[in-house]
């Protein structure tokens, strides 16, 4: 489908606003919104006068107030824009409550203004939006990038929206009209270039919120061919799936380069490697363009040996990966429709070797799951961070409108106070916002959680906000005070968060002594990582700098944890005193097993790192120290301001 010339001859110029609408969710408003980028650069191509209004960043500025005021200081800011013909809101669930209110007030102000909304927050409820709330104009289904220029050109035009593909409106008499849904664009190498000049510059992104990896959006691709449960992505673009060409999503990642604040582009489609020819040619064409730094959204069991190391070698650093359950029945029933023989461990050690790391998003409390598939969900992420450092994301499942939960237990779900589902986080917050929330509970199901025990919802929440930091940092430690306990995952974070403390306080306070010794190694290992870069290399210095840490334990993990990552049968070990040395690599820290003799030399350098006094009181001793020079445990140095290290492990304190 041609989507570059259509109608730009017979259309005039029509002045239009396009927002989204306001929430205060850091991830989100640190990126500006690929939708209305690629959308309003649309628009500029066709010749219209369009204006694109971020209200999230503005929030996050402080140029909208946080109160109950928020939508009505909204409204205010878009009319000081200047007049328009059109105002239309990009919406998700979350974010609908709070258009409607500023659409409401945008009419009772202006009320020539035509008002629209699309986005993902209107799938399965365009026809109720119309009905309850008489200030809207259309909504608009689907792909805008042809169907709003449409709806310009029959408005310019004099005419109704009567046979523009993707629209519901109200006729002349109040009665609301569906049109037939328009077919998605064919070849997204049509759409148009980013409208960057038309929102704010990227850095100041980033400077409200401090993110520093510098996260860019890019419109991967759109749309997905499955429909899971939880999901209303597949639904929303009529279960098709389509991709940037390769060579313009290389050119696009590589523009990055030029603009100010960006250093990582971040892929939004959600089923990278879906399309395996077109992701391999993706990261052929970056690897020979020199790479550059990247993440993505994955399913995992699309993410093979072969891709998974071109991605690494093409600059993929992280991957999200969409795992839901460690239950395959769980998985089965939210309709994943998953590729048989795949392994979810296996693809989290491979991503690992390939140096990109999988970020593991699973949803607790999904339909069909008991102590025991909870039970193999929380295994699955403290197994996958022993394998390699993994992130972890736990949600509980919400029955957004347009999603097959919203069908099977919509009816019943509803908000529980004080937990937000993860779609609502940050949005739904003034009154306007919550008067509307609780007038329509089933449009707005963005906040309910699903029916149940409201104890047991309470207690996964906690579950989900409090393990993952646990997991992601001391996953050693956690195993093996379990293993030592004979308990399972869940019971063991009851008695943990029933004392109160600190996760490592308590381990110091009341954990096995191999739990102790495993403390003290992932302390070690989060220091170094956290650790300011390694004095540059002199192979003339005149110091010798130890670059990591050295630790004697009682016990030989190393070999414990590989052990158990194979599955072997828990036996309480027999101390062995153990020597290892933390050093700093690339993005962390590597662990390096020592002999007595390398632990004589690290003894040696810490008590006086002098090269030329070294030398005279050790004679020889230096191609030793060269050696170890090499393997990355010690370092030349000429800065006197370099010190060993800026502070120990809080264990060793």
């Amino acid at each position: 489908m041609d989507i570059q010339g259509r109608g730009r001859d017979h259309v005039r110029r029509v002045r239009i606003l396009l927002a989204q609408a306001p929430f205060r969710d850091t991830f989100g408003y640190s990126m500006p919104p690929p939708g209305l980028l690629r959308l309003g650069g649309e628009l500029l191509r066709r010749g219209h006068a369009i204006e694109l209004e971020d209200l999230a960043f503005a929030l996050a500025r402080g140029d909208l107030p946080m109160d109950d005021g928020l939508c009505d200081a909204a409204a205010s800011r878009i009319l000081e824009r200047g007049p328009q013909d059109v105002v239309g809101f990009s919406v998700m669930g979350a974010t609908l409550p709070a258009a409607l209110e500023i659409a409401r007030l945008l009419r009772k102000r202006s009320p020539r203004l035509r008002l629209l909304v699309g986005g993902p927050g209107v799938t399965g409820i365009d026809r109720e939006l119309l009905e309850r709330f008489d200030w809207l104009d259309v909504v608009v289904r689907g792909e805008g990038e042809v169907t709003l220029p449409a709806v310009l050109a029959a408005w310019s035009e004099g005419s109704t929206l009567a046979d523009v593909d993707g629209t519901t409106w109200r006729d002349a008499h109040g009665e609301v009209q569906r049109e037939a849904p328009r077919a998605v664009l064919s070849h997204l190498g049509e759409l148009a270039p980013y409208a960057w000049e038309l929102l704010p510059p990227l850095a100041d992104y980033k400077a409200i919120t401090g993110e520093t990896e510098g996260l860019t959006p890019i419109d991967s691709g759109r749309g997905c061919i499955h429909d899971c449960s939880f999901c209303t992505i597949g639904r929303f673009w009529e279960r098709r799936s389509r991709v940037l060409p390769a060579d313009r999503l290389v050119q696009e990642v590589s523009a990055l380069a030029h603009i100010d604040g960006a250093r990582n582009a971040y892929l939004c489609h959600d089923i990278f490697g879906a399309d395996r020819e077109h992701a391999l040619e993706f990261c052929r064409r970056m690897e020979a363009a020199g790479g550059a730094p990247w993440e993505c959204r994955a399913r995992v069991d699309h993410l093979d040996d072969e891709l998974l190391a071109a991605m690494g070698r093409a600059g993929c650093y992280r991957v999200l990966l969409g795992v839901e359950s460690g239950a395959p029945e769980v998985r089965r029933r939210a309709n994943k429709r998953e590729r048989s023989g795949y392994d979810v461990l296996g693809v989290v050690e491979r991503c690992g070797a390939a140096g990109v790391q999988p970020i593991l998003s699973l949803i607790l409390g999904l339909p069909g799951e008991g102590p025991d598939e909870l039970e193999a969900s929380l295994d699955l992420l403290v197994q996958s961070a022993l394998r390699t450092g993994t992130q972890v994301s736990l949600h509980l499942p919400n029955p957004q409108p347009g999603c097959g939960l919203a069908e099977t237990h919509g009816e019943g779900a509803r908000p529980v106070e004080g937990i937000a589902p993860d779609m609502a986080f940050g949005a739904g917050e003034s009154a306007p916002e919550r008067e509307l929330i609780s007038a329509h509970p089933d449009l707005f199901s963005s906040w309910a959680l699903l029916p149940g025990d409201e104890e047991a919802l309470r207690s996964l929440a906690l579950l989900s906000q409090c393990l993952p930091e646990v997991t992601m940092h001391y996953p050693r430690t956690w195993e093996l005070e379990r293993r030592t306990r004979d308990l399972g995952h869940r019971a063991l974070f009851e008695q943990w968060i029933a004392s109160g403390l600190e996760f490592p306080v308590w381990i110091r306070n009341t954990g096995a002594a191999l739990s102790r010794d495993a403390l003290r190694w992932e302390e070690a290992i989060e220091f170094i990582g956290a650790r300011r870069p390694a004095p540059a290399a002199s192979p003339g210095g005149s110091r010798v700098v130890l670059r990591g840490v050295h630790l004697t334990l009682q016990h030989d993990l190393p070999v414990l944890i590989e052990r158990l990552k194979q599955g072997d049968d828990w036996l309480d070990p027999v101390p062995v005193e153990t020597h290892l040395a933390v050093t700093p690599i690339r993005g962390g820290a590597r662990s390096v097993r020592i002999g007595q003799d390398v632990v004589r030399l690290i003894e040696l350098v810490e008590a006086q790192s002098d090269l030329h006094r070294l030398e005279a009181e050790h004679p020889g001793i230096r191609p030793s120290l060269e050696h170890l020079v090499d393997e990355g445990l010690l370092c030349f140095a000429d800065d006197e301001r370099i010190e060993q290290r800026t502070a120990p492990p809080r264990s060793e304190r």
